[in-house]
């Protein structure tokens, strides 16, 4: 099997890779174990070292790795070297907090001293998504490297030199031999590899397939996991919104990376009396976006990552027309490339793909609600829990309004968006455990207590 880097905008392979065999796989298992070791008996004052060269690497050779995220999944190149600088700041914030996160904690009991500490579990492996392909490695690598373990990363097939980019950095940067290595193989080689006794963990971001089967291969092995899945987030907006600030917010998050995102606004229910104004608004901001290549500094809106992506969204539009819905084009896009027309869709009804599928593309569905209640109950329609946004002048209710929806994360008068200090996870079929923050820190620690009797 090989792994094709694929130039989504201009449809030529730029690379191939042989995927590698068990065998190799095992080896660098073993080597991660044996680097382990040594790794985590340094104190986390030393651990923490290498993250300052880190985040220099990604901030002097920003362009650089942009311009490699853009030529293999097609995003923005303002864009993508905006993902470099927030890796940036991830390593910044770990270096600068991660002793205080880490240090024991002492706990009152019976005993003359109990105390709790954070031990490291070993070998974690990642299995990590190509939409933010540096991105999503750092804040699961920084964070476990940070704790005391090693990393294995299986990258997407369609990200190779991405992939093999990242582990030239983290050496670079000072982290020990073989503390992080690539392994470019298949979901096959993956589901191989948890099997070994060498693997401690694993953390994925996908789908859900894909998240409910390594779920359960982990399970059936007895390894933590950190699952981060789909989305199908809410975009609400009340009576008293900001309509324009809304609308450009709206456009902004579901049309950012081609819409590809688990945390986009996939639905934006909008209350009946101003439901109509609202769209408009969303229509006109959204045929002011730029779309064309993405190597282009004034681009807002690239094509989407694959050509079967293009194939799915059209699908999904056809499927809501057929039934009834209404669609409001937005900017077209050029000949050449994988792109999806953006568009907005109203007169939905629930059966339609559009509400019932996670939509990984620029269409956005506009659901009108008849009462707050109403919009509630369409927010948690949804075998997904990622995030939610809520518009509206009242910040009490909608901080009332926030407790009553199943989701991770809410963003009020905002857009859902990751932030190193602030824990990122969902429920439902998004997944579970936490990412970011002192929380994602402690996902895989052994949480050990330690008692002294009197």
């Amino acid at each position: 099997m090989k792994l094709k880097s694929i130039n989504p905008f201009s449809g030529e392979v730029t690379a191939e890779f042989d995927t590698l065999p068990d065998e190799s796989c095992i080896e660098a298992a073993l080597k991660g174990k044996e680097a382990f070791e040594k790794w985590r008996k340094l104190p986390v004052s030393d651990r923490v070292k290498p993250l300052a060269g880190l985040a220099s690497i990604f901030r002097q050779k920003k362009r650089e790795y942009a311009r490699i995220i853009t030529s293999e999944m097609g995003k923005p190149i303002k864009d993508a070297a905006a993902e470099i600088e927030k890796c940036a700041l991830l390593c910044d914030y770990y270096h600068q907090n991660a002793e205080e996160f880490l240090k024991s904690e002492v706990i009152e009991s019976e005993a003359a001293k109990s105390y709790v500490v954070f031990d490291p579990l070993g070998v974690i492996l990642g299995i990590m998504p190509w939409n933010f392909p540096f991105w999503q490695v750092a804040r699961w690598a920084v964070p476990t490297l940070t704790a005391g373990n090693v990393c294995l990363l299986k990258h997407a097939s369609n990200v190779p030199i991405t992939a093999l980019e990242i582990e030239k950095i983290f050496r670079e940067a000072g982290f020990p031999e073989h503390a992080f290595q690539t392994l470019l193989i298949g979901p096959q080689g993956a589901q191989r590899l948890i099997e070994q006794d060498q693997i401690d963990g694993v953390s994925l971001t996908g789908s859900v397939g894909a998240g409910s089967e390594v779920g359960s291969l982990a399970g059936k092995n007895l390894k933590k996991t950190v699952l981060e899945l789909g989305g199908s987030d809410p975009f609400m907006v009340l009576e008293d919104a900001d309509l324009e600030k809304a609308a450009r917010a709206a456009v902004r998050s579901r049309t950012a990376n081609a819409g590809q995102s688990c945390i986009a606004a996939k639905r934006l229910i909008v209350m009946e009396s101003i439901c109509e104004a609202f769209r408009e608004k969303f229509v006109e901001v959204m045929n002011g976006l730029r779309i064309g290549d993405p190597m282009d500094e004034s681009t807002d809106l690239g094509p989407v990552a694959k050509k079967q992506f293009v194939e799915t969204l059209g699908k999904q539009l056809d499927d809501a027309l057929k039934k009834g819905a209404r669609a409001h084009r937005g900017p077209k896009p050029p000949n050449q490339g994988y792109f999806f027309q953006p568009v907005v869709l109203t007169e939905l009804t629930a059966e339609m793909l559009v509400l019932k599928e996670e939509v990984f593309g620029p269409i956005a569905p506009v659901i009108t609600a008849r009462s707050e209640q109403d919009m509630i109950r369409i927010a948690n329609a949804t075998e997904f829990g990622l995030g939610a946004a809520i518009w509206t002048r009242d910040i009490s209710k909608a901080e009332r309004l926030a407790r009553e929806i199943a989701s991770g994360f809410i963003a009020i008068n905002g857009i859902v968006k990751s932030d190193p200090c602030l824990p990122f996870g969902g429920v439902k079929k998004s997944g579970f455990g936490r990412e970011l923050s002192h929380f994602g820190l402690k996902e895989f620690v052994n949480i050990k207590t330690i008692v002294i009797g009197g």
